[in-house]
């Protein structure tokens, strides 16, 4: 694969994990101003139908089970993981996309801590998402490092 095309696939899994630290933002917003009973009233109303239709449906009854044991506490640990994370990585896209010299290491860093803890969440849970996120990410980091590389020995970072 030709250096060109590296560079356009670092640029496109930089905008995908630019988007995700957004929609981040936007879920840790969210969920600090909308009350648990609110969220057990939508997944209510999200899965009744289907419900009714197969009372056994595995996504409907996850989620409202997770809606039902949805307390203020673990509102608040969302809403603060998420918005704090996606406020991190807001951060360092930015500062990978403007080529500064110091978001290539802190990207690598911050993104093994993220894997660190997917994969401990991974281990409690099982959740296969988690193991998709988690690959995506190894790939992140490969690119992050063939870019900062690239650009180190080009003399192109900025400070």
């Amino acid at each position: 694969m030709n250096e060109h095309r590296v560079h356009q696939l670092f640029e496109l899994s930089i905008l995908f994990k630019g988007a995700h630290a957004l929609i981040e933002c936007i879920g840790g917003l969210a969920l600090a101003f909308v009350n648990t009973s609110f969220i057990a009233s939508l997944v209510n109303k999200l899965t009744q139908d289907e419900l009714i239709e197969d009372p056994h449906d595995f996504i409907a009854t996850h989620l409202k089970s997770f809606a039902e044991g949805f307390s203020v506490s673990r509102q608040n640990f969302y809403a603060f993981y998420l918005l704090s994370h996606g406020i991190v990585k807001v951060f360092l896209v930015i500062g990978l996309l403007k080529n500064k010299t110091w978001a290539y290491p802190a990207s690598i860093v911050v993104l093994t801590l993220f894997i660190t803890y997917q994969i401990y969440r991974f281990i409690e849970t099982q959740s296969y998402g988690l193991i998709a996120l988690t690959v995506f990410d190894v790939i992140v980091i490969a690119l992050i490092w063939h870019e900062y590389r690239l650009l180190r020995r080009h003399g192109v970072l900025h400070p």
